[in-house]
């Protein structure tokens, strides 16, 4: 087990109707909030209302900007810093999925910093300083209501970058598994697609003597795994909402992935997909991450055999573990399949995709070798997107 540092400090309130305790937590941080959200949904579900009743109900005041997108986009992001600036906002109340979280966190870190924003994400600096920030979770997928990470798309390239920083880890996330009946079984697929990579990336290591957290991944796994398609078939399904819900919030909180090092190059590789086709980002990943694991298996084959038989229950060939390790990615395949996620790139109708893998695998390495499992070049990623076609 590698040495490791974990601190998540957020607060989760789980349960049927916590939505209307938002403005109660939020007052503990700040007395004027930024509501961030996406597009009409919440206003036609009526959750705009209980939460701003909630906001009003704890004295406090607000401003409002909506219209957050998937694969949330920089230029959104940098009139939410000028309009909290302008305002004088000292908390920012996200209510929607990862791509309204993730927006919110670049605002937050943005407010206090002198220079353009996109420095964080280009590396260019290091954010010191961020507003505090509340989550009333919507869509279970990216786990960012917990996370120290942001992905933002900068619409000049188009570059589409994480982030990682202790310093915007939300506050407080309010977690109604209730919120989520009315999804629709795409989103609800794709998040499940999301969440399972998040586990995967943390899954696929070289470190060694992991056993409990390898035990703890294998788990969330089943649990996605079986859950989701119960969630899809009966969208009110309380049960299985609030397993798939609360999987999502521990597949990336990081402490699957403690004492272990992830390899998070299909993230990436699947990030230039999300930032020239705006691909919905756990669709990429259902297409990516079994071509990745075809690229990569015979790095470490009893690693991929003990997925298959952990995971998926695959009958360990010992005089052939790779037979092993093989079905467990076409069984991944197949669970994919099974919930009408795409498994390759030509399903998915992106035009000139064949045309475009030379430069999206040139930006995925433009700032360095992706993946840790396995350290991978531009050749490398190209010939994982034609093995994903």
């Amino acid at each position: 087990m590698e040495n490791f540092s974990f601190l998540n400090p957020t607060r989760i309130i789980f349960g049927r109707g916590t939505q209307s305790e938002a403005g109660a937590y939020a007052a503990k941080y700040g007395k004027k909030v930024l509501l961030h959200y996406g597009g009409g949904s919440i206003k036609r579900s009526g959750l705009y209302d209980q939460v701003v009743q909630s906001l009003s109900d704890a004295g406090l005041e607000f401003v409002e900007l909506g219209g957050v997108q998937p694969n949330p986009r920089l230029t959104l992001a940098k009139k939410g810093i000028e309009l909290a600036r302008a305002e004088g906002v000292d908390f920012i109340l996200a209510v929607g999925g990862g791509s309204v979280i993730d927006s919110a966190k670049c605002i937050s870190i943005g407010v206090p910093y002198e220079g353009g924003v996109w420095d964080f994400y280009d590396r260019k600096a290091v954010p010191g300083k961020a507003l505090g920030i509340g989550v009333v979770l919507t869509i279970p997928a990216a786990g960012s209501e917990s996370s120290d990470s942001s992905v933002i798309t900068n619409e000049d390239g188009p570059y589409k970058t994480g982030l990682s920083s202790d310093i915007f880890i939300p506050k407080f996330a309010i977690l109604n598994p209730e919120l989520t009946y009315t999804l629709p079984a795409y989103q609800t697929a794709s998040g499940a697609a999301d969440m399972l990579a998040h586990v995967m990336e943390r899954y696929f290591t070289n470190a060694r003597d992991v056993d409990l957290s390898d035990k703890l991944c294998e788990a969330l796994m089943r649990a996605i795994i079986h859950n989701a398609p119960l969630a899809i078939k009966n969208p009110e399904d309380y049960n299985a909402r609030a397993e798939i819900m609360w999987s999502a919030t521990l597949a990336h909180n990081n402490l699957v992935g403690m004492g272990r090092v992830g390899d998070w190059a299909s993230h990436h590789i699947q990030h230039e997909l999300g930032a020239v086709y705006d691909m919905a980002h756990g669709a990429g990943l259902a297409i990516i991450f079994p071509a990745w694991m075809k690229y990569v298996c015979k790095h470490d084959v009893t690693r991929f055999a003990q997925f298959a038989n952990k995971v998926f229950g695959v009958e360990y060939d010992f005089w052939n573990p790779e037979n092993t390790a093989l079905e467990g990615i076409a069984r991944l395949e197949r669970f994919f399949e099974s919930i009408d996620m795409p498994i390759r790139l030509s399903q998915a109708g992106l035009p000139d995709i064949e045309a475009n893998i030379p430069l999206m695998a040139k930006k995925a390495t433009r700032k360095a070798l992706q993946g840790q499992f396995v350290k991978l070049g531009a050749e490398d990623i190209e010939k994982i997107y034609h093995l994903a076609m």
